[in-house]
């Protein structure tokens, strides 16, 4: 147990070991993370439909409709920051959505020109949604299509409920988001260029955060000498591992929040005898 933790123990009469002070205040009841997941997968349809009319996500498709509809030139519409907000949540990038002048760049640039942006950026997601709405080469005319704006509002809607999934069950957002394209996984460094790969992988394979840091080759070896990648296109395998990293990231939460739960005990019982 960390100093503080035990500082604070001892401060109010207790220990890790004793029935001085209860700990149970510092954790709620666990959300069965596997039993959530499988109520999203059963509720998903129903759920996105829902999440689609709450007031800020109706607002921003309104918007992004809007806009698409009326827009004049490619470099015009991705100067709309509810655009690029919508367009790159919808194609999993939603975390670079503040990172206006790249989205731009990235978006506009041509994938077949091996000189172009999108295929220097290690994320690959930036490649295949240039390659998908070919604004360098077409324009408007991909992205103005209706069932391709339907397309992309659903799935911003999606991503929205998914990630609100995450408040009672930590990942699961992510989880889902693996499940859907585990089976298009064909190299590790796939993995390592996509935000959402990279934490479920790592984080069911228990390889620390830190080896971001590390040389390319030896994040390479971190997940090639512990996975197989080639068993994803099993389905059994896909949910079993799923499940691995679902567990695995409501201890590493649980953890963290007992943790600093702790700490601010301890502040507070040092506060008391000052």
């Amino acid at each position: 147990m960390s100093g503080s933790a035990s500082i604070a123990l001892s401060l109010l009469g207790g220990s890790a070991g004793t029935t001085g002070i209860s700990l149970s205040f510092l954790t709620s009841s666990a959300t069965d993370p596997v039993a959530a997941m499988r109520r999203a997968l059963r509720d998903e349809t129903k759920d996105v439909a829902l999440e689609a009319q709450q007031p800020d996500v109706k607002r921003d498709i309104d918007n992004f409709t809007s806009a698409v509809n009326g827009a004049t030139s490619a470099q015009d519409l991705l100067k709309n920051p509810t655009v690029l907000k919508v367009l790159l949540t919808a194609n999993g990038l939603g975390d670079q959505a503040g990172y206006t002048a790249l989205a731009q760049k990235a978006l506009l640039s041509d994938p077949s020109d091996a000189s172009s942006l999108v295929n220097k950026l290690s994320n690959t997601s930036w490649k295949s949604a240039a390659q998908t709405y070919q604004f360098a080469t077409k324009g408007l005319s991909v992205i103005q299509n209706s069932s391709v704006m339907s397309t992309i509002t659903n799935a911003y809607a999606e991503v929205k409920w998914r990630q609100s999934l995450d408040a009672a069950t930590p990942g699961l957002s992510n989880a889902l988001t693996f499940r859907s394209e585990a089976s298009g996984i064909t190299s590790v460094d796939q993995i390592l260029g996509d935000s959402v790969l990279r934490d479920v992988v790592t984080t069911a394979l228990g390889i620390p955060k830190q080896i971001a840091y590390q040389p390319l080759e030896a994040q390479e070896k971190a997940i090639s000498n512990r996975l197989d990648i080639t068993k994803f296109q099993d389905a059994s395998f896909v949910d079993r591992f799923t499940q691995r990293y679902l567990v695995a990231k409501q201890q590493s939460t649980t953890t963290t929040s007992t943790t600093s739960s702790l700490d601010s005990l301890a502040t507070q019982a040092r506060s008391l005898i000052v």
